[in-house]
């Protein structure tokens, strides 16, 4: 049985790449020991590829009050009001490995409110939902109700531009049928046999 497509849209040759495009597929490659569909998908478009990571780079990569994993959360939480099969199943298995608990992922993606969380990680997703599909109820309570959990007004911003930005990338995913790599749906859910 062969294996569908991860686009509708061609998938660049790896060697016809921009030199800074394919580094950057190179590296996340010796990384993961695979490459992500995301890296090969938006290489069909290199200037996009390259303003996608930029900002996908600036929001999740970045110190402050939430911490690797709540950031991979909000996207799952969010991916999943999207139907976002591929941000749901990549961004999953991140929150597994960052928060080395392999049922989380699957919680956050079907009821965050029937999750394993922190009453805080809660009102962070509490927040991230009502962005993703309200944002134009989005009032100081909601700011008063994160501050109360140690949240400032650079982790508020950061909470609502991830959920902006998936939004987007779900959008994308979606409208060329991204396929999750068959490795995200393992990672994370074992623990590692050293």
């Amino acid at each position: 049985m062969s294996q569908p497509p991860i686009s509708r849209f061609p998938v660049p040759d790896l060697a016809a790449l921009p030199d800074d495009i394919r580094a950057r597929i190179d590296a996340v490659q010796e990384k993961a020991g695979f490459i992500p569909n995301v890296f090969l998908t938006l290489a069909h478009r290199p200037d996009e590829f390259r303003a996608f990571f930029a900002y996908h780079d600036a929001l999740m990569l970045k110190d402050g009050n939430l911490s690797q994993g709540e950031r991979e959360m909000i996207v799952v939480a969010t991916s999943s009001a999207n139907q976002c099969l591929y941000c749901v199943v990549a961004h999953g298995a991140l929150v597994r490995i960052y928060e080395k608990q392999p049922l989380l992922a699957d919680q956050v993606a079907v009821n965050y409110l029937k999750a394993d969380l922190t009453e805080r990680q809660k009102a962070i997703l509490a927040y991230a939902m009502k962005v993703c599909e309200r944002s134009h109820e989005v009032c100081d309570e909601d700011y008063a109700t994160l501050r109360r959990y140690g949240l400032n007004d650079e982790d508020i911003w950061d909470i609502a531009s991830i959920t902006a930005f998936f939004g987007m990338s779900n959008r994308i995913a979606n409208a060329i049928s991204m396929r999750p790599n068959d490795e995200f749906f393992l990672m994370g859910r074992m623990p590692r046999i050293r």
